[in-house]
C-alpha cells in the first residue's frame, strides 16, 4: 500500500489495517511491522526494526518523537495475537465489524485496539511538535510468554533515549492498574522404562509419574488457598500464588508403562512470592520423584526446560506512570490484575510502568473477540487528553 504524508489515518482506521494481518503467535508478524515502518516513515518518523535473530519471520518496532531528551513516555504493545482454531466466530476475525456497539475482529481487545490508537498518538505528537517526548514500543510473542518484549526493551537502549513511564495497554476498561501477578513455566519431560504393563513394578510409567508431579502441584495450590494471604496478594483473584497443567501426553497403548510424558508446568505468583524460591519448590519435588524412578530404573529421568519466565507488575510508591495515568483518567482506585504483561518487563528494566488499555479482558481469546465502541472511544479521548499533558 503506498502512503502519502497527507494519509492521517484515523483510529478506526489503522485498528482495521492492523487487525488485517492474521499475527498469530506461531506465523509471522512482519507484513504488519513492515506496514507500520511505511506508515511512519510517510509522516516522517523514522522507526526502529529490531530482527529476531532466532526467528527471522519474527521482529519488534519502536519509534521516537518530539525532543531528543530521555524522559519519554512509552506506550507499549504487542503485535501478535491468539489462534482462531476451532473457535465458532461468526464474522471474518480477519476484518474489523461493527455493530450492536461493538468492533469484532482478533485483537480489537488483546491488544491491536490500543496499538492502533498508539500508533495514532505518535503521529499525532509528531505533528504538534511535543515538548516531552513519546515512544511506541511494539513487540511480539506476547502470547506465549511474553518472550519478545525483554530483547526488544534491550535493543532500545542507546538507539532511542530512554523514557521513563512506560503505559502497557492490555485491556483493563481504561482503569490504571498496578500490581500483577508473574510466572514461570517449565517444559517436563518425564522418561520411563517400558515394560508390560502386568509386570508394572519392573518398569517406570512416565504417566504416573507424572500425575505425582501434578498432584503436587495440586496440593500446593489447596495450601496456598488455606493461608492467610499477606496485603499485596489479598487484593488478587485468588489471593495466592497458583500451579497449573493445562495439556498432557504421553504413552502409546495400554497394556505398556509410557516411556515418555510431557506437559508444561505453570505457576502465577503473587507479588512477594519469589520465582527462584517457586522454581526451587518445583525442583525438589521433581529431584525426589526422579530419585525414587532411578532406584527402579536407572535410566529414568526427568528433564525441565524452562518456557519462559514472566516478572510480576510490583506497585510503585509514587509510581510515575502510575500517576501520569491517573491524572489523565481521573481514577484514583487500586486495581491488581491476575494475567501477566510485559510491564514488569519493562519495570525490571528500570522503566516506571502501569497497565491501561481499553476493552475488558474477559473478551481476550475467545470467539467473536470484540471491544466496546465505547471503550474503543475513551481510548482515543485518554491519548488525546495524553498529547495535551506532552504539549
Amino acid at each position: 500500500m503506498m502512503l502519502k504524508t497527507a494519509d492521517r489515518l484515523t483510529p478506526l482506521e489503522l485498528m482495521s489495517r492492523l487487525i488485517s494481518f492474521p499475527t498469530v503467535s506461531r506465523d509471522t508478524n512482519l507484513p504488519l511491522i513492515e506496514w507500520v515502518e511505511a506508515y511512519l516513515k510517510s509522516h516522517g518518523i523514522t522507526p526502529h526494526r529490531w530482527p529476531d535473530p532466532k526467528q527471522p519471520e519474527k521482529a519488534a518496532l519502536f519509534a521516537h518523537v518530539g525532543p531528543d531528551v530521555e524522559g519519554a513516555v512509552v506506550l507499549s504493545g504487542h503485535t501478535d495475537v491468539v489462534p482462531i482454531d476451532g473457535q465458532p466466530w461468526e464474522t471474518d476475525p480477519w476484518t474489523v465489524v461493527q455493530k450492536d456497539g461493538k468492533y469484532f475482529g482478533r485483537g480489537t481487545c488483546d491488544m491491536k485496539g490500543f496499538d492502533a490508537l498508539a500508533i495514532w498518538a505518535l503521529v499525532e505528537a509528531h505533528y504538534a511538535k511535543v515538548t516531552r517526548p513519546l515512544q511506541l514500543a511494539l513487540s511480539f510473542d506476547e502470547e506465549v510468554g511474553c518472550t519478545g518484549a525483554p530483547p526488544m526493551i534491550a535493543a532500545m537502549q542507546g538507539v532511542v533515549p530512554k523514557g521513563s513511564a512506560v503505559i502497557v495497554g492490555e485491556p483493563s476498561s481504561m482503569k490504571a492498574v498496578t500490581g500483577h501477578k508473574g510466572g514461570n513455566a517449565f517444559a517436563t519431560h518425564v522418561v520411563g522404562f517400558e515394560v508390560h504393563s502386568s509386570i508394572h513394578y519392573q518398569g517406570v510409567s512416565a504417566v504416573h509419574e507424572g500425575a505425582r508431579l501434578i498432584q503436587w502441584a495440586t496440593e500446593q495450590n489447596e495450601l496456598n488457598r488455606l493461608a492467610t494471604p499477606g496485603p499485596l496478594a489479598s487484593m488478587f483473584d485468588p489471593p495466592y500464588t497458583t500451579w497449573h497443567v493445562g495439556i498432557i501426553s504421553g504413552g502409546t497403548a495400554d497394556n505398556i508403562t509410557a516411556k515418555d510424558c510431557n506437559f508444561n508446568m505453570f505457576y502465577r505468583a503473587v507479588p512477594g512470592d519469589e520465582p527462584t524460591d517457586l522454581n526451587q519448590l518445583y525442583f525438589d519435588k521433581v529431584n525426589k520423584v526422579k530419585a525414587a524412578m532411578q532406584v527402579i530404573q536407572p535410566e529414568a529421568d526427568i528433564i525441565l526446560n524452562r518456557r519462559f519466565a514472566v516478572p510480576p507488575l510490583k506497585p510503585e510508591k509514587n509510581g510515575e506512570a502510575e500517576g501520569l495515568v491517573r491524572t489523565v483518567t481521573g481514577d484514583n482506585a487500586n486495581h491488581v490484575v491476575s494475567y501477566g504483561t510485559e510491564a514488569g518487563q519493562f519495570q525490571d528494566a528500570g522503566y516506571s510502568a502501569v497497565v491501561c488499555g481499553p476493552g475488558d479482558i474477559a473478551q481476550a481469546h475467545q470467539p467473536n473477540e470484540f471491544i466496546e465502541v465505547a471503550q474503543f472511544e475513551a481510548g482515543h479521548k485518554f491519548m488525546g487528553d495524553l498529547l495535551a499533558g506532552l504539549t
